[in-house]
């Protein structure tokens, strides 16, 4: 190190270097029920209680299938479908809806079968916050309850939502890891010296001049005015910063925050009896739901005419029992059968025949060809 590096400032051996941001390993004491949830932000899973819960098969209510009707749609609802959905694409004629001749409109049976499980999960994590004498809620005021045994207010069956609270009894204070309670750290950009050498002159404190100029040769560097060294915009020459992690209090309110998570996981299924239309556009229409079934915990279906809508019930709500009960409480299920609006429409126009299907409660309409186009001259 030269002259000119060791004048560019001193620093304040007290000052420590910057630490983690998060607390290392084994800086906070386990609390029990939450142990092993240190070091991150990350949020731990919570593992519920197993369901006290065991379904039974209700055969009277399963097999007790209502008689449903197939809808069917008249020809003046298909034209008027048509219409709106000619209305919507630019480069379509609504000639042909207008003057097409219905041959025939044939009705098809579309159950929708979908499984709701509305879960409750929770998780935790260590979160800090600087202690600037608020009251704490330690372990002194008790033990904290199991982080299932926290009580919440329970949302409306079926709405997602998100609250976070704090686990009582688990706040302490401690002096901040990143800052070893000095409440201000070592700037890492001038290494605490406050200045830092100057990039134009290489903290020589001249330049030289262009070789072709009539006074060439060194000229003091008007960067740094000469002193070869400039003062360090992050710190702004002191040398040191504010901790970010305690903001200068020097100590640290940690606690475990606990979040629960309402959600309601929904998995459908529409048996694919249309090869023509494509399964997909059921997803934005309503159909007729005409068998409900809600418990805490369903049976799968029994004794319904489709047999594959049954299958996919045992294996839907098996895989829901696998996918959710190891990591969240099941506060309830919701099995829905309905009956998906389908017509397909064939009509002619001009001597040749076309088609189009009418779909939903909606009356959406799904036309793979239409017979002509506008043209744009």
């Amino acid at each position: 190190m030269d002259e000119k590096d060791e004048d560019l400032g001193t620093f304040d051996p007290n000052i420590p270097e910057e630490g983690p941001s998060a607390p290392p390993p084994g800086w906070l004491d386990d609390v029990h029920g939450y142990q092993g949830h240190q070091g991150g932000e990350d949020d731990n899973p919570l593992y519920p209680p197993p369901p006290a819960y065991n379904p039974t098969p209700e055969l009277d209510r399963n097999t007790l299938v209502p008689n449903v009707r197939v809808p069917t749609v008249s020809e003046d609802v298909a034209r008027d479908a048509l219409l709106k959905y000619v209305e919507s694409k630019w480069k379509y004629s609504s000639k042909p809806a207008r003057n097409l001749t219905f041959k025939e409109l044939r009705p098809v049976t579309v159950y929708r079968y979908r499984l709701e499980t509305y879960t409750e999960t929770r998780t935790s994590s260590w979160q800090y916050e600087s202690y600037t004498g608020q009251p704490v809620d330690g372990p002194q005021f008790g033990v904290s309850p199991p982080p299932w045994d926290i009580p919440v207010v329970l949302p409306e069956r079926f709405t997602e939502r998100v609250e976070k609270l704090r686990v009582p009894h688990s706040s302490f204070v401690k002096i901040c890891h990143k800052c070893q309670g000095c409440g201000r750290t070592r700037c890492s950009n001038c290494l605490g010296k406050g200045q830092k050498r100057c990039f134009s002159c290489h903290g020589t404190g001249y330049r030289n001049r262009p070789g072709n100029h009539k006074n060439s040769g060194r000229t003091r560097c008007t960067f740094c005015h000469g002193r070869g060294r400039k003062r360090c915009i992050s710190c702004q020459g002191q040398g040191y910063k504010t901790c970010s992690v305690c903001d200068g209090s020097q100590n640290l309110l940690h606690f475990i925050l606990l979040t629960v998570t309402w959600e309601n996981n929904v998995e459908e299924f529409i048996p694919d009896r249309q090869p023509d239309f494509p399964d997909k556009k059921f997803e934005k229409v309503t159909g007729d739901p005409f068998f409900v079934d809600e418990n805490v915990l369903v049976y799968p279906i029994q004794g319904f005419p489709d047999q594959e809508i049954c299958a996919v019930s045992t294996t839907m709500i098996n895989q829901h029992l696998n996918n959710f009960s190891s990591t969240s409480r099941i506060l309830q299920q919701r099995q829905t059968i309905e009956l998906v609006p389908l017509t397909h429409a064939f009509y002619t126009y001009s001597g040749k025949e076309h088609s189009f299907f009418v779909y939903g409660t909606e009356n959406k309409v799904h036309a793979a060809k239409y017979p002509t186009a506008c043209t744009i001259l």
